[in-house]
């Protein structure tokens, strides 16, 4: 006949070793590894094998037991201070933590719990109440208004309207599609420098060029000095630009 045994239910290895030290009534702060560890391999042997997730964890928790319990067997050298670290450090502020947490869950519970029994009457009001308007007296309102205190308040109105207006972005003007691309540019001027050796960059323009043709111009003509085609050159600041063609005509 088998023998069946039942196991207490925890949420994890850290709510079984906080069960094994209130059971056994020790200090959190001074844990009796070897004790502990004792029990918890003796709860962990009878987990059921098939439940690999909860195992797992289990297994984890034991080997960081017995990495503890092995450090505190081992003898001291005799370099080593009295102040060596704790080797259940680590273990007793996760313990610590995890009993803050769970106590704080209790504490929840127990309000929802409350919560839960408490009804609240929902607000209704007669129709009458409801519907209730308090009368305007417009004599009331307009007595003390003067053809000055409307031109004031008209004033004021139209103020706010201007005020709501960006200084920055009401200057913008429209969006307009590109007239000419950099790369139709540079195919213009390329021809062009075969029938020209020697012009100046303002010649490249008219009187009604735009600033988009200007910037797609300038940018054509860095294009043409980036492929050998031309050079340039300016003898003095804001002179003209002097472009020569570098094609053989």
């Amino acid at each position: 006949m088998e023998l069946a045994v039942k196991l207490e239910a925890f949420e994890g290895p850290l709510d079984l070793l906080l069960h094994l030290i209130d059971k056994n009534k020790v200090d959190i702060y001074d844990i009796p590894i070897a004790m502990i560890t004792d029990q918890y391999l003796e709860y962990v042997r009878g987990i059921p094998q098939e439940d690999l997730d909860t195992m797992s964890e289990f297994l984890v928790m034991a080997a960081t037991l017995l990495d503890i319990k092995a450090r505190m067997l081992l003898p001291k050298e005799e370099e080593e201070t009295e102040e060596e670290e704790d080797p259940r450090a680590e273990l007793r502020d996760r313990l610590l933590q995890y009993k803050m947490y769970k106590y704080m869950s209790y504490v929840l519970k127990d309000r929802q719990f409350d919560g839960g029994r408490r009804l609240f009457r929902g607000k209704k009001l007669p129709r009458e109440v409801v519907a209730y308007e308090e009368p305007v007296d417009l004599e009331e309102l307009t007595k003390d208004l003067t053809m000055e205190r409307l031109h004031e308040i008209f004033q004021s109105v139209m103020q706010r309207q201007t005020d709501k207006i960006d200084p920055i972005r009401s200057r913008f003007g429209k969006i307009e599609k590109e007239e000419i691309s950099l790369e139709d540019r540079v195919k213009e001027l390329d021809h062009y420098i075969t029938e020209h050796t020697s012009f100046g960059f303002r010649s490249l323009f008219t009187q009604k060029s735009t600033k988009t043709e200007i910037i797609v111009t300038f940018l054509a003509v860095l294009e043409l000095i980036r492929g050998g085609r031309i050079t340039v050159q300016q003898d003095q600041l804001f002179d003209d630009i002097l472009i020569e063609s570098k094609v053989s005509v």
